[in-house]
């Protein structure tokens, strides 16, 4: 565990640019609750979808509802598309809920390494944002997207690619947050048949974005952390929650004393990322010894000399280091797709020998 009292270690280049980008966002936060949105636009560069393969992965926008701009950017890697059916990774950019955006140039270029390097398909999910649409919005949007996966949405776009049958959410912290609440909503439609190909092997919650009623030790003594700080999450927390509640909510104090129901038998198994110099750490853990003691499985991943948002910086070791366990998180469960490839393979072989004799 990182000493509380010290500073994280990163580059001068690094701490100019969180620097920067933090003293935007808190000053789009306007007092009467709004985001001034023209502002937070020189901080949130976009990427256009492209066709061509860059970095070994090709991107494509797909609309799945234009009444609330709900729609989703594939990430294709090319280097195994002739070889097996991938697992599909629906993907949840973090940003407090109010900020950031599917084809933020920092996501599209994340998205990227994860489909090349787990590799899998990637679906990023543009939902909706506060405090324009606060709860449950974000929520509705994802299992509206896993609906959409279901009924076929992307099969014309991934062809043989994709295998909806082998599926797993990720997100970063609110992202992350999201994630927990759409895997909640799947289990209990799966449970009664609701859905007919798309199945929830695992779920990776990256720095998920809990809280409470009760600050804890953590988002004490790391009040002022970069990317995250405690004045940041007060403000973001009463964007997103309905008029009148608290941050014992269940959106915000997940599994905690206002959620009383029992989880679903059909939740997945879990992977959770937690940084040492992230104040929500602590929350992060609780939750997940809520989930042990729910009977779940899960694997814990702790990057003690980690801030806030890491990942999204390639030149942080531990960012590259992330995306391999997760790439092992996910082939771990599949299981079928491991014994699909090892059969292709094997018919390939067979196939050279018959050609070479």
């Amino acid at each position: 565990m990182s000493d509380s009292s010290a500073k994280p270690r990163l580059p001068w280049t690094l701490r100019l640019t969180i620097a920067l980008f933090s003293a935007i966002t808190e000053a789009s936060r306007r007092a009467d609750g709004t985001i001034n949105r023209r502002l937070l636009s020189f901080v949130d560069l976009r990427a256009a979808p492209n066709p061509t393969p860059q970095r070994g992965v090709h991107t494509v926008d797909l609309t799945v509802d234009p009444n609330r701009n709900l729609w989703i950017r594939l990430f294709l890697p090319t280097a195994d598309s002739r070889h097996h059916h991938l697992p599909l990774v629906i993907f949840f950019h973090g940003g407090g809920f109010a900020y950031l955006s599917a084809d933020n140039r920092s996501y599209d270029l994340l998205c990227r390494r994860l489909a090349c390097k787990i590799p899998a398909v990637i679906v990023s999910v543009n939902y909706r944002l506060s405090p324009e649409h606060s709860f449950p919005a974000p929520y509705e949007d994802g299992a509206d997207v896993l609906h959409f996966i279901d009924f076929g949405g992307i099969d014309t776009a991934a062809g043989h690619l994709s295998d909806p049958s082998s599926c797993f959410l990720a997100g970063d912290s609110a992202g992350a947050n999201i994630v927990h609440h759409v895997a909640r909503r799947w289990a209990a439609a799966a449970s009664v048949g609701g859905f007919k190909k798309l199945k929830l092997l695992g779920i990776v919650q990256i720095q998920p974005f809990y809280g409470g009623e009760e600050k804890t030790e953590s988002e004490i003594q790391l009040a002022g952390a970069p990317i995250i700080s405690t004045k940041g999450t007060d403000w973001l927390w009463r964007a997103f929650l309905p008029a009148g509640e608290d941050r014992d909510h269940e959106a915000v104090n997940v599994l905690g004393p206002k959620d009383g129901a029992e989880i679903e038998e059909k939740f997945p198994p879990a992977m959770v990322v937690v940084g040492g110099f992230d104040p929500l750490k602590d929350r992060q853990r609780l939750y997940c010894e809520r989930l042990r003691a729910r009977g779940k499985e899960v694997t814990v991943l702790e990057f003690p000399e980690a801030i806030h948002s890491f990942y999204i910086f390639p030149g942080i070791a531990e960012s590259g280091k992330l995306v391999e366990e997760m790439g092992k998180f996910v082939w771990s469960k599949c299981e079928p797709l491991l014994a699909a490839a090892k059969e292709i393979s094997g018919a390939e072989q067979q196939v050279v020998l018959t050609h070479t004799r």
